[in-house]
């Protein structure tokens, strides 16, 4: 009787022992799951600022590109007169207006058009990190409801074998 009153001790105190263990392991899940809830929000705080910059130059780029195609790309011949109308009417010359640069215009839009790509690539970029970084957090989220919840009850069951050996 003895031996088995030992033996029941001895398994209830490794019980206990254990269940000790669980409940470090628990609250140190709980606090790495909470660290990592703080560093995904930030990043994703991170990302939304980035995004909405990048998108925001876009546009602005995008508004700057067609300004300019319009104003390089536009026929200058607004107004087509025929000759026999000009004899009539004697006009004096046309006076001699600002002309546009065609060349620095092909080159500014060159310009534009390369910071245009190197916007949306950026972006594209942001949106691929992002994506993953939310699916890893997912992962490793449910990963840790997992382990918590196969820990918490271990614990559960643990504590109720230690206390009916305790009887």
């Amino acid at each position: 009787m003895t031996s088995k009153i030992d033996t029941a001790a001895a398994k209830s105190a490794q019980l206990k022992e254990e269940i000790k263990e669980l409940e470090a392991e628990l609250a140190a899940l709980t606090k790495d799951q909470a660290e990592m809830d703080k560093i995904r929000q930030e990043t994703h705080a991170d990302y939304e600022t980035a995004k909405a910059d990048l998108e925001l130059g876009l546009s602005g780029v995008r508004k700057a590109l067609g300004v300019l195609r319009d104003y390089y790309g536009s026929a200058s011949a607004a107004l087509v007169q025929d000759s026999k109308f000009d004899a009539f009417m004697q006009q004096p010359a046309v006076p001699v207006k600002h002309s546009k640069a065609s060349g620095a215009g092909t080159s500014i839009i060159g310009i534009l058009e390369v910071v245009e790509s190197d916007f949306a690539n950026n972006l594209a970029k942001e949106e691929a990190e992002e994506e993953d970084a939310q699916s890893t957090y997912d992962k490793t989220t449910q990963e840790n409801k997992i382990t918590k919840t196969t820990k918490d009850q271990d614990v559960k069951y643990k504590t109720q074998e230690s206390k009916s050996l305790d009887k």
